[in-house]
């Protein structure tokens, strides 16, 4: 049985003065589907998330959130951004932000409770009274991603977030996001440039490039494909 869909693209376009960074781009992305947006620096990528966040105006078409944006919640995970040494806050703490926001710290037990299940899921839970500023750079992202996970969002997005991270640690933390994907039938947009990550992790793939977009089955995108849409 097919998924109902989630996030539809219908014609959408969006052009800067003197520049069209992409047009008429049609995708439907279906509930507990994982896909990784690609191409080369400059295509439209961030462009693209931008959009579908309603963080900019489409200049033609639209995003549609399906059944009804009320219905889905999304949740959103930075491109690593190092936290200094001495930050105050501990990886608990940090976590709730998103629950709390101007109510910090005073988190009611509902909201401690998502906080302890979330660390518990994500693998925080013996670090959880830790300063994050002294986590690794992996734990660092970790707690990104369960800030972003605490309010059981329907819809992640991983904006180019294993990006400075080595290998091994992007291996943990899309292993991590793989299980959510299949156990709460969560659906994944993964924008990157590591390939190999993306055939590994991946169902489907929309690969922009400078005169139009591609999307298919994972098993399609190779990084000859990637490096030869540079110069469609």
């Amino acid at each position: 049985m097919t998924a109902a869909p989630i996030l539809k693209l219908e014609h959408l376009g969006v052009t800067f003065p003197n520049h069209p960074v992409f047009s008429d781009l049609n995708l439907t992305i279906r509930q507990g589907e994982f896909w990784s947006i690609v191409g080369k620096n400059g295509v439209g990528k961030t462009t693209l998330m931008r959009t579908v966040l309603h963080q900019l105006r489409p200049t033609h078409g639209q995003v549609a959130y399906l059944p009804n944006a009320n219905e889905v919640k999304i949740g959103y995970v930075p491109q690593f951004r190092n936290i200094d040494a001495d930050y105050p806050l501990t990886m608990r703490d940090f976590v709730g932000l998103n629950l709390t926001g101007w109510k910090w710290p005073w988190l009611s037990r509902k909201e401690r409770e998502k906080v302890q299940t979330i660390l518990t899921r994500t693998g925080l839970e013996a670090i959880a009274n830790r300063p994050i500023g002294q986590a690794s750079g992996g734990e660092k992202q970790k707690a990104y991603l369960a800030q972003a996970l605490v309010e059981a969002p329907n819809l992640l997005i991983l904006d180019e977030s294993t990006a400075s991270l080595d290998p091994v640690t992007k291996t943990e933390l899309l292993d991590l996001v793989i299980e959510l994907n299949k156990s709460l039938h969560l659906t994944v947009l993964f924008v990157t440039h590591d390939i190999p990550m993306a055939r590994k992790y991946s169902s489907q793939y929309l690969m922009l490039t400078p005169n139009g977009a591609e999307q298919g089955p994972i098993g399609g995108l190779t990084q000859e494909k990637v490096w030869e849409g540079e110069n469609v």
